[in-house]
């Protein structure tokens, strides 16, 4: 049984700051791949960041690269996305997610599990 819970997000105006935090409850954390994806209103779910199991390498959408920063500490079973510069356009459910496979993937085929998402919403 794996069980991610995703916190951290809230009303920012532009230009704010946010950190969202994803606490797993899984075994061997360390050896999942975490990403985060987010989905707008009338919008596909679309791929944010994500970072590998031995947290070396990461993977960002063009659209938050400069901005976001992912990272996660595998000793407290935790990930984070750190979001600066925050725009209206990042308004959105954010999601945490783990593969399997440890690689910092981009798509979410790749991801078997998923949290229950919280909201961002970015004000102009």
């Amino acid at each position: 049984q794996v069980q991610l819970v995703e916190s951290g997000g809230g009303l920012v105006q532009a230009g704010g700051s946010l950190r969202l935090s994803c606490a797993a409850s899984v075994r061997a954390f360390s050896t999942y791949a975490m990403g985060w994806f987010r989905q707008a209103p009338g919008k596909e779910r679309e791929f944010v960041a994500a970072i590998s199991w031995s947290g070396q390498s990461t993977n960002y959408a063009d659209s938050v690269k400069g901005r976001f920063t992912i990272s996660r500490d595998n000793a407290k079973n935790t990930g984070y996305l750190q979001m600066n510069s925050l725009k209206p356009e990042d308004t959105a459910g954010y999601y945490c997610a783990l593969c399997n496979r440890g690689v910092a993937a981009s798509s979410s085929t790749d991801y078997a599990y998923w949290g229950q998402g919280t909201q961002v919403t970015v004000s102009s």
